[in-house]
């Protein structure tokens, strides 16, 4: 009798010591956090009005400049008339709402249609990206190296829809584009139920010469997460290369963070909640390169580059969503992405945190209550 009451007594010890961390510690924290952040954010916002500044061009990997995905006139739209500056294919899935920009090929008008901004049903939906000349702009472009090969379809290029207008589970979308020079390319864009985008290309060359194709992959980011962030958790730049991860903060942007001779590996950003990736063609080698430009709108990229030479078809997925635990375990296993778990920053010790999660998510979804589900937790572990 005597045990079992001391047995009890722990686990309340236990619970009690979390909500007094919880209350005490790490809430006054965040709340410091949010406020720095809204500070920092209000004296960039000041500095930028008295201080106007003008982009400037980027520079891929190999030293060969990659056209600006707009002109020299950045983030001076809202969200709604950028998105009516350009012919645009919809999408429409269970968990996503947004349109395809046809002018380059960009994805970069996605809402999330299961979370909202706040803990108000009425709130709005989460939107995650957004077109590159707004403030927010957030977008994920797949295109071509033009150094060699000035018409091949770059950021400015309208494609054409062929058949369905409308991109959902059950019916992909088909773009084309076929260059003065005689070289047909096709794209065909699928989606899932969740969050994984698969674009195929298939390039046929009708001409009499030989065109050197060299694909490239750009995640474009003009601003960092206005939420405050969690200091136990990596945001920013992430991927697994070659069976490494790699991960860069935010605030460490300045000099580009380069990765070379990849074989295998998937990329992208991160933020608390949210993530956007790319996973290059499998069997390729390729190149990373992780940059925040400092001029201008300031924008953070992430992009790959192919070091092969002549490619003529290639499937490129990728991520655009929330990180959910199960859905992101599902891509690892079905499309074979390496490590893809990390994704989600599972700490120092993910070998004891990550187990731990999904019991007590399975707990949750048993018990409907996330306290029963910690107490659960605490019986079993004990």
């Amino acid at each position: 009798m005597q045990q079992n009451r001391n047995y009890y007594l722990a686990i309340v010890l236990s619970v009690l010591i979390v909500f007094v961390w919880q209350f005490f510690y790490m809430g006054p924290k965040i709340e410091a956090q949010r406020i720095a952040e809204e500070a920092r954010q209000a004296e960039l916002a000041k500095q930028k009005k008295a201080n106007p500044t003008t982009t400037t061009p980027t520079v891929d990997t190999s030293g060969q400049p990659i056209p600006a995905l707009e002109d020299s006139n950045p983030a001076v739209a809202t969200r709604e008339q950028a998105l009516a500056q350009s012919p645009r294919v919809e999408i429409d899935t269970p968990k996503l709402t947004g349109s395809i920009n046809l002018q380059g090929a960009r994805v970069d008008d996605l809402k999330l249609k299961n979370y909202r901004e706040t803990v108000d049903k009425n709130s709005p939906i989460i939107t995650l990206l957004s077109p590159n000349n707004t403030k927010d702009g957030y977008l994920i472009y797949l295109g071509y190296d033009r150094a060699k090969v000035a018409d091949l379809p770059g950021p400015q290029t309208v494609w054409q829809v062929s058949g369905n207008k409308k991109l959902t589970p059950e019916t992909p979308v088909v773009l084309t584009y076929k260059t003065p020079g005689g070289v047909e390319f096709t794209r065909t864009i699928s989606v899932d139920g969740d969050y994984m985008f698969t674009v195929a290309d298939t390039v046929k060359n009708t001409s009499d010469t030989i065109v050197p194709l060299i694909p490239y992959g750009r995640i474009v980011r003009n601003t960092i997460p206005a939420v405050a962030p969690a200091y136990v958790l990596h945001e920013g730049f992430v991927g697994v290369l070659n069976g490494t991860l790699a991960e860069t903060t935010w605030k460490q942007d300045v000099e580009p963070v380069k990765h070379t001779d990849i074989v295998d590996g998937w990329f992208g950003m991160t933020d608390k909640y949210w993530a956007a990736t790319i996973v290059p063609p499998k069997g390729t080698n390729f190149e990373t390169s992780f940059t925040h430009v400092t001029s201008g709108v300031r924008p953070f990229q992430a992009e790959y580059r192919h070091l092969s030479g002549e490619t003529k078809s290639f499937e490129t997925r990728i991520f655009a969503g929330a990180k959910e635990v199960d859905v992101i375990d599902r891509y690892q296993d079905e499309y074979k992405i390496t490590d893809f778990y990390k994704l989600i920053d599972w700490g120092w010790f993910r070998v004891i945190t990550r187990p731990m999660f999904k019991l007590m998510d399975w707990l949750y979804k048993y018990f409907g209550n996330f306290g029963l589900a910690i107490l659960g937790t605490t019986v079993i572990v004990k």
